[in-house]
Formats: structure tokens, C-alpha cells, sequence
């Protein structure tokens, strides 16, 4: 193998425009003192998202994408007790929100081909909890996965049916489309993220879609403490401090100007890899449905491995604890005693990535369906398993926009050489 990577290769990391937009946006927040929330890059970037989606939707720029996620639940009037329907198969910032509210989230499995929300399911899961709870769950959160779009069409026509709005979680999907329409502009409200591995980065950051100017107006309000008309701080409600700061909107005016460019990487890369591993017996890429209406931005690319497939180093596999955050910004983990759970990837999917490790690439098991984490094993759940059966054999592959087509190559040879005999 002659091409080695100098540096680790990364899923997906913060690139910056070449010619330095962030830098003179933030540089313009500085000169003018406005380091604080709010500010004139905050709106700036707010009309900038809205012209992306199209013009026709009002966009809040907030903290967080997870913050996002528990305006639009506020904003759908989600109380304690309440139930919210949402898709398993996803990051924890789709549900966590729903129990801050002190409601109850409602899960629901995938369909095989995208791996998102499954519409019988979905309409299954409605029709039973009406017909336990006697009312029908306040909203639903379909999730662009790894950016692949949801079936907007079946989606919203139950959704619209049974009179329940959906918010759109498309933090990993910016840029994704549906039948020719940006994801965000189907539901009630979408939610975008911004965090440092995301299409584009404002640092950390998120933003919602309002389908109005009445209900951004009613999300600003709570994103900004929830103060009344007074000339004195009065409350009727609850508020958060959830606005972007115009230091971070400046980084994301900057993003902007590449984000067209960013998207078309990743389709690349997504391209390269369906090429370059097509022979490979037993490893098979994730790849979008024919319909011509799915126009995923793949965020990250994915794939899966047979469970019959050996890994060089497999029987090694979870014999030793964790002691360190695995993917993503190392941060605070919680020890634990034993390296297995009862829902867990298979022991090859393992052994690929601490293969891969050895070899400066970043792979990623996909995310750990929501219905088997701990902190919801209470939570009703409506599956066929599919969701179930991808995380024991799914992973995610390097796709940012520092991924060279000599690292694509690259990563596809240690591949083929995990599974050498």
C-alpha cells in the first residue's frame, strides 16, 4: 500500500472557506463589540439559511440543535404526560428533549431501505396509542439519519391525517432533499445542526425552521427567557437562553458561502465508496433508494459487514472495558464494569474499527436504536427490528470535506486487509 495518510482521517471535520469568510464575519463582531447573543451576523445568517431553503420559511438561530428540538415540542404544545412520537433509530438529541418536558417519548423502528421512520409503523404506533390513551401524541420527530431523507409523502399524509404535527430532525440532513424540497420545509417545524462535525459549523450551534412568522416569533420569545412587555424582567413563562451568539452566527455566515461545495464532496466521496467497495464480499455500502425523489447529503457514509465475515482481532473483541470517549469530542464518560450490553454491534463491527484505529481512520458504529438505551427501556416502542438488526452489523466511514479520494482508496484497502484470511 503506497499512499499513507500523514494525519488521522476524521468522519467528518470543520472546514473553513478558503478564503477566510468566517474569519472577516467574526472579525466584523469583534470591531463592533458585538460578542453577545444577538447581533447583526445572527440576523445575517438567519436570511442567509432562509434564502437556502428556499424563502419561504422563517429560521431561529439558536444554541443548539438538541435546543432546537425542545422549542418545536414547546412550540407544539408538548406538556408533562404527553406522548411524542419519534424515530428509534437515531442520536439521543431527537428524544432527550421530549422527557425535559416531562412528557413521554414513543418510539418507532425503520424501514430497511433508508433506515428512517417506517410509515406503518408510524401509523400502527398512532392508532394504538389513541387507542390506550384515549388521545393521539402531540407530535412526531422523523430523523434524517446520516442525512438520508425520511418519506416525506407518507409521513406527512398520516401526520396530516390524524391532525399531528411533525418537527423535521434534519441535524444530520442540512442540504438533503425530498421530491425536489429541502428537508425542513415538510413539517411544522425542522431542526438543523451546526455542531463541529456537521455539513457546515458554526462551532456549536443549531437553528429551527418555522413554517411562520408567528411561531418564530412565539420560539424567540422562549429562546430568550420568556419576558414580558415590561420595563422590568416579568415571566408568564418559562423561558431559555437558547440564541446563537453573533461570534458563532459570523462563523456560519462564513460556512454559507461553502456549503453548496460541501455537499458535493460528500456525494463524491458517497460515490467513490459504492465504487471501490462493490466486490468486496460481505461489506455493503449504505446507499440511497433508485426513487429519484431521495437526494441524501450524506453526512457520513455507512455501511454494513456480514456477520460471518472475519475481522483480524475479533476475538479480541469487547474483552476489555473503555476508558475513553469513542468518536466525537472526547468529553466526560461514565465508567462502567462490564464492556458488553445486551444490544450491542456484532463482534467483527468491533474489531473493523479498533482495525481501522490502528490505522489512523475514524469509523463509528451507527447510533444505538433509543429503544435499548437504558434511560428508556420503559418507553413504548413499536419495531419490526430492522433498526435492531443495522446497528449490530452497520458502521460509519470518513466523508467530511478533508476526506481526499487517495484517503477514500486508502481506507477501502485496510478494509480489504481486516478481512484478509
Amino acid at each position: 500500500m503506497a499512499y499513507v495518510p500523514e494525519k488521522p482521517i476524521y468522519l467528518c471535520l470543520a472546514h473553513m472557506s478558503e478564503e477566510g469568510e468566517e474569519q472577516k464575519y467574526v472579525k466584523e463582531a469583534f470591531d463592533t463589540n458585538w460578542v453577545v447573543p444577538l447581533g447583526p451576523n445572527v440576523n445575517g445568517f438567519e436570511e442567509d439559511l432562509k434564502e437556502f431553503l428556499g424563502g419561504n420559511h422563517e429560521v431561529v438561530a439558536l444554541s443548539a440543535g438538541t435546543a432546537a428540538v425542545h422549542l418545536a415540542l414547546i412550540a407544539c404544545g408538548v406538556k408533562a404526560g404527553d406522548e411524542v412520537i419519534v424515530q428509534s433509530f437515531t442520536f439521543c438529541a431527537s428524544s432527550h428533549p421530549i422527557t425535559y418536558l416531562d412528557a413521554k417519548p414513543v418510539f418507532v423502528g425503520s424501514e430497511s431501505e433508508t433506515w428512517n421512520m417506517d410509515p406503518v409503523l408510524l401509523e400502527e404506533a398512532i392508532k394504538d396509542r389513541i387507542a390506550k390513551t384515549g388521545k393521539a401524541p402531540k407530535a412526531i420527530v422523523p430523523v434524517a439519519l446520516y442525512g438520508m431523507p425520511y418519506d416525506c409523502t407518507r409521513i406527512m399524509e398520516i401526520a396530516n391525517r390524524y391532525g399531528i404535527p411533525v418537527i423535521e430532525d434534519a441535524a444530520e440532513g442540512f442540504g438533503s432533499k425530498f421530491d425536489g424540497k429541502v428537508l425542513c420545509t415538510y413539517g411544522k417545524f425542522g431542526v438543523l445542526s451546526f455542531n463541529g462535525n456537521k455539513m457546515i459549523t458554526t462551532s456549536g450551534g443549531g437553528a429551527l425552521i418555522c413554517g411562520n412568522a408567528e411561531d418564530k416569533n412565539t420560539v424567540m420569545w422562549y429562546a430568550t427567557q420568556a419576558r414580558d412587555a415590561y420595563p422590568y424582567y416579568q415571566h408568564s413563562a418559562i423561558g431559555y437562553n437558547y440564541r446563537m451568539s453573533n461570534v458563532c452566527a459570523g462563523i456560519g455566515r462564513g460556512q454559507m458561502t461553502v456549503v453548496d461545495a460541501h455537499i458535493a464532496h460528500h456525494k463524491h466521496v458517497q460515490a467513490l465508496y459504492e465504487e471501490l467497495l462493490k466486490d468486496v464480499a460481505g461489506v455493503h455500502m449504505h446507499k440511497q433508494p433508485a426513487d429519484a425523489r431521495y437526494d441524501s447529503n450524506f453526512w457520513l457514509c455507512t455501511a454494513t459487514i456480514d456477520r460471518d465475515v472475519h475481522v483480524k482481532g475479533q476475538e479480541n473483541a469487547y474483552k476489555e472495558v473503555v476508558k475513553t470517549a469513542v468518536g466525537g469530542a472526547a468529553g466526560v464518560i461514565h465508567a462502567v464494569d462490564c464492556p458488553t450490553t445486551d444490544c450491542q454491534p456484532n463482534e467483527n463491527v468491533e474489531a473493523l474499527r479498533v482495525y481501522m484505529l490502528s490505522k489512523k481512520i475514524e469509523t463509528r458504529p451507527t447510533w444505538k436504536p433509543m429503544h435499548k438505551q437504558p434511560v428508556y427501556a420503559d418507553a413504548p416502542v413499536y419495531t419490526n427490528g430492522v433498526e435492531e438488526d443495522i446497528f449490530k452489523v452497520g458502521f460509519c466511514l470518513p466523508a467530511g470535506p478533508y476526506v481526499t479520494d487517495d484517503d477514500v482508496r486508502y481506507i477501502v484497502e485496510c478494509i480489504k486487509e481486516a478481512i484478509a484470511e
